[in-house]
């Protein structure tokens, strides 16, 4: 399997999105984790938000970063600008990934105005998640197919 760890600040919109998108598309391919470097909740609207397209993430908590420091991981991808500068150093031969997105967290106004924010987010992220798998399946076949 497949290791990845999303990264974000709070650990509670983009990298728990990530998350159960990945673990949802992925096919049973992925081991997947997400944290945070200043851990807080898992957000209300971002539960929601993937309620919507049928994912739960409602069991997710919001984890440190520090829990995964020693682990080897495939892919750490950082979902925030903030993370990509203070991501820590994990161990073997990881690659590093980083998609910036807007914090959909710091949405103001109605309801409903801060669920479109969540929801153009969720979307955006969907689309990198399904074309990283794309990628991952490609060199998967190129590894086999060069016999390494």
């Amino acid at each position: 399997m497949i290791r990845v760890l999303f990264l974000c600040t709070g650990n509670s919109c983009r990298s728990q999105m990530a998350e159960g998108l990945l673990r949802h598309f992925g096919n049973d391919k992925f081991e997947v984790y997400s944290a945070g470097t200043n851990p807080s909740f898992v957000h209300p609207l971002a539960i929601e938000a993937m309620r919507e397209i049928g994912i739960d993430i409602s069991w997710h908590r919001s984890k440190s970063v520090m829990e995964f420091i020693g682990q080897n991981f495939d892919y750490v991808i950082t979902v925030c600008d903030k993370a990509k500068e203070s991501c820590p150093t994990f161990p073997g031969d990881v690659k590093r990934i980083h998609w910036s997105f807007e914090d959909p967290a710091e949405a103001t106004g109605t309801k409903e105005e801060r669920m479109k924010v969540f929801r153009k987010v969720r979307e955006q992220i969907k689309e990198h998640i399904l074309s990283f798998i794309k990628e991952v399946a490609m060199k998967r076949e190129e590894e086999n197919a060069s016999g390494d």
